[in-house]
């Protein structure tokens, strides 16, 4: 492929992005560039080495960080994913994705074996969550997870309002009505918990049979 010609499919913008990396190691970002289409093809491996000369020549490159953390996820490495995310949100003041994945990722360790952990855990989610909703306030999963932390510490009102406010912001988000539904059922609101039950569901989640079980008495016929 000349210099010239645009690559016409994800194969030759791989060949492109390589032979650019190999005329300039310094560049970070055609590195990252280079990672994300590797992920597109699910070649994890080169991707990985990819983000890492990224960061290497760019330490500051948050989003970088976030894709290596994304690709120890994969791995169900925890700890790797939560440490990556932790760099990014230090490389780059405000970066409301790291703090989300650093909210979703405790959440994660939250395994019922260690209370007190479980405990510190939970509240280190709550405050990264938060930020990463008061960094970019349209940030729907972050409050869809900010709304599961404050159901696991018992603070229902608190989750509503948090998954409320998702739907505010993108009224069809399937898990938002799911949680709603739950919570409004634990409070015995069951009109509005089978209303975000069906709508959940009509929207393509997966509701679980439980909870269709325990809200099937409260329908009326």
């Amino acid at each position: 492929m000349g210099n010239n010609d645009k690559p016409q499919n994800a194969d030759e913008y791989i060949a492109m992005l390589r032979s650019q990396v190999a005329q300039n190691t310094e560049c970070g970002t055609t590195y990252y560039n280079l990672a994300v289409a590797l992920l597109g093809k699910k070649e994890y491996k080169e991707a990985e080495d990819a983000l890492h000369n990224a960061v290497e020549c760019t330490p500051n490159l948050a989003e970088a960080y976030v894709l290596l953390g994304g690709i120890c996820l994969k791995n169900n490495d925890l700890e790797g994913c939560l440490k990556y995310n932790k760099i990014a949100v230090k490389s780059r003041a405000g970066f409301a994705e790291g703090y989300g994945n650093i909210g979703f990722i405790l959440l994660q360790q939250c395994t019922g074996q260690d209370s007190a952990a479980d405990e510190d855990r939970l509240e280190n989610a709550i405050k990264n969550l938060q930020k990463a909703v008061v960094f970019n306030p349209k940030f729907v999963q972050a409050f869809t997870t900010l709304g599961t932390a404050y159901f696991m510490r018992g603070l229902i009102d608190e989750g509503i309002a948090a998954n409320r406010k998702a739907l505010s912001i993108e009224p069809d988000f399937p898990i938002a009505h799911n949680n709603l539904a739950v919570a409004y059922l634990e409070k015995g609101e069951f009109e509005k918990s089978i209303e975000h039950c069906d709508k959940a569901e009509k929207l393509g989640f997966k509701v679980l049979d439980q909870l269709k079980k325990e809200l099937e008495p409260h329908r009326k016929n």
